[in-house]
């Protein structure tokens, strides 16, 4: 079936496995499903990316547990993990090949290349991104790049010039802001988008109010404000992380954020 629409998974900070998005994938082609639409048409691809960083994260703690006496190691280990690729991901004055930022960033255009070039066999379509926690910052940074600098190896797909949704859940970005005078979000939506769709483009972020690492993101100034549709306050997971910081990780499968998801990307089948 030819496919309608495109989406882009990315996971955020701490550990994560290769199948990190197979459940919400799951239950959002079942709601579509349910909105008489077919999730046949809907070509999905996702970033992992936490391998990068993995091994010497364990290695570190391997070290740490075997020669010092630390309690909580599994509030350490989310911990590190978490924090450390926060601050693992950041540009440096290092071949931009090698570090971290570099390497993170080579993978999601492995990805957006694989999906044009395999599962939408190099046909245009709209493209929605779904970004968690870390990860909406990445994306950010990513088509930032991409705006910034000419890539004529790439096609307006790739350069994400058919962006036509941003759905960041548990977003972190305001966190990347303070060191800097001026903040400038991306150029949204995607320029090579039609009329029609360019209409209903959209860059929703939800959060939940008591997720820590989750922050509304027109409250960053005035041009995330006008760039940013809506920030949306939702209630997730259940009854033992629905009220504490342990909701970071529950937005996936919650039926706050699934329902209107699946019902955006509906829109474009």
């Amino acid at each position: 079936m030819t496919k309608k629409v495109a989406v882009l998974v990315i996971h955020g900070m701490g550990s994560q496995t290769p199948c990190f998005a197979e459940d919400m994938i799951e239950e959002l082609n079942s709601r579509i499903s349910l909105l008489s639409k077919s999730p046949d048409a809907v070509a999905w691809k996702t970033i992992y990316w936490a391998d990068i960083l993995e091994s010497t994260q364990v290695k570190y703690l391997e070290n740490v547990k075997k020669n010092y006496d630390i309690d909580f190691f599994g509030l350490r280990k989310f911990t590190l993990t978490a924090l450390g690729d926060a601050t693992a991901y950041q540009k440096t004055n290092c071949n931009e090949a090698s570090d971290t930022y570099g390497r993170i960033h080579e993978r999601v255009k492995e990805k957006v290349r694989d999906l044009y070039r395999t599962e939408l066999e190099q046909q245009d379509c709209p493209l929605i991104v779904l970004a968690h926690s870390l990860g909406g910052h990445i994306m950010s940074n990513y088509i930032w790049d991409l705006q910034k600098t000419s890539d004529n190896d790439l096609s307006a797909f790739e350069k994400m010039d058919h962006l036509a949704g941003m759905i960041t859940f548990g977003c972190n970005i305001p966190l990347f802001t303070f060191a800097y005078d001026k903040v400038v979000p991306i150029n949204f939506p995607g320029k090579s988008l039609s009329a029609e769709n360019k209409i209903k483009a959209k860059w929703n972020n939800y959060y939940d109010p008591d997720d820590v690492l989750g922050y509304p993101l027109k409250a960053i100034n005035s041009d995330y404000a006008s760039v940013v549709d809506d920030d949306i306050a939702i209630n997730a997971g259940g009854i033992l992380s629905h009220w504490n910081p342990a909701c970071h990780s529950a937005y996936w499968t919650d039926n706050d954020f699934t329902k209107p998801v699946s019902k955006y990307i509906g829109e474009f089948l």
